[in-house]
């Protein structure tokens, strides 16, 4: 394990050194290593909000039909290897330090980002474990994000909204431009982003199949059973349940559904994988000392709205909330959707996460909520266990919820810094 961990120490300090869109060095690193991902399909699946657990649903769904499935996703949680999952397992983390070795050098030479090289590794574990599709989440934006230098078979966008501005720029119609970057054309695409937008990318030209246009979805609230969800295809009537939560997690599944029908999968298979599709730390319930903790990695204005939405939904009364949030997002837009449904905040940071806001500088946007500050994650969940409330929530950082999650589950979490 001492070289293993050597090679994640050496890979996670190249955090920062931050995010140079490109395709470049990837490409190049892809070449050096054999251009492993022409050995497996790719399906891109990007968007601002939800496009991990649409990529999780999806790749639920493709296993339950027998494919050979890999799924990459980011960020990861509590440890690195999740990132990289064969058929809904984990790869062991001596599997992908292994990996991380031989590619090391090729990315030394390529002076190769963290996530770039996070991508080509996932390429190479993939292709080693003879996975015959493989579900790739886009890191950020699309044209330029580094997962794009693999060639989609299928690609879906979840939806557009504000967030990474200083980088894929301030208007819808920016980012939107940057997404469609993941579509191909005449390749199918699926999508759920609004209206006015879509005529930014029906100009790639891609198999495009738009929510409210060739496909509509209805859906039916089970409460904290998730939903029943209905789709109405070109040809086609799809029905199934997910155990994800809230309008826009039935939503998000329903986007999969039709991807993996447009991938040539029936409505079995269909039905019994997004019914054993799980996405941790997204709206998930972990039971807690006789209570429950709802975990929730809302951590834009989009995602706090959605959030929000699922809260009234599930007739939730005003709570008590662990909150922390990274100091570069729109905390202030975050706060005001949520803030309806806090009876009482409690205001941590991640440990392990720099980006994250002081504690102290969350607590005005509160107004006049009753407020406690807490300099960990644990010491946060000392003031929670007090409060001895049947519901809490937490949320505001992905980081965050990485860090309480194993404290939750009495499980054991990694210890590196976390940037990307």
């Amino acid at each position: 394990m001492a070289g293993v961990d050597a090679h994640l120490d050496w890979l996670f300090a190249r955090q920062r050194f931050g995010v140079r869109p490109g395709l470049d060095r990837v490409r190049e690193l892809l070449s050096h290593m054999g251009n492993p991902q022409t050995s497996f399909q790719t399906i891109l699946v990007g968007g601002t909000n939800g496009k991990g657990s649409a990529a999780a649903v999806l790749a639920s769904i493709l296993k339950a039909d027998g494919r050979h499935t890999g799924l990459f996703t980011s960020p990861h949680l509590t440890r690195f290897a999740e990132r990289f999952q064969v058929n809904g397992q984990e790869l062991s983390q001596e599997t992908v330090g292994a990996a991380l070795g031989r590619l090391r050098p090729h990315a030394e030479a390529a002076g190769a980002t963290f996530f770039e090289i996070v991508t080509a590794l996932g390429a190479l574990l993939f292709a080693e474990a003879g996975v015959q599709v493989a579900v790739m989440e886009v890191g950020l934006g699309g044209r330029l994000d580094s997962t794009n230098a693999l060639n989609p078979v299928l690609s879906v966008i979840t939806n557009v909204a504000l967030d990474h501005t200083d980088i894929l720029g301030n208007t819808l119609e920016a980012i939107a431009a940057e997404k469609a970057g993941i579509l191909r054309a005449d390749r199918p695409a699926v999508t759920g982003v609004a209206a006015d937008l879509l005529p930014l990318l029906r100009a790639t030209n891609a198999d495009l199949w738009a929510v409210g246009e060739e496909m509509e979805i209805q859906t039916r609230s089970l409460g904290w059973q998730g939903a029943q969800v209905s789709v109405a295809l070109p040809g086609a009537a799809l029905s199934f349940h997910t155990p994800l939560l809230g309008a826009h997690g039935a939503r998000n599944a329903a986007l999969a559904t039709a991807a993996a029908w447009r991938l040539g999968v029936g409505g079995e298979a269909i039905q019994v994988g997004a019914a054993a599709a799980r996405w941790p730390g997204r709206l998930e319930v972990v039971p807690w000392r006789g209570g429950r903790v709802l975990l929730d990695g809302a951590h834009n204005p989009d995602g706090a709205r959605a959030l929000a939405a699922t809260l009234r939904d599930l007739g939730v009364p005003p709570l008590p909330v662990v909150f922390g949030a990274a100091g570069d997002k729109d905390v202030e837009g975050v706060v005001a959707a949520l803030r309806p449904h806090v009876s009482h905040v409690v205001l941590t940071q991640a440990v392990l996460s720099p980006r994250a806001a002081p504690a102290a500088a969350l607590a005005p946007l509160f107004g006049d909520l009753p407020v406690t500050l807490t300099d960990s994650p644990a010491e946060a969940l000392d003031v929670l266990a007090a409060l001895n409330v049947p519901l809490a929530l937490a949320c505001g950082s992905l980081y965050l919820i990485g860090e309480l999650r194993p404290l939750l589950l009495g499980t054991a979490g990694e210890d590196r810094e976390r940037w990307q």
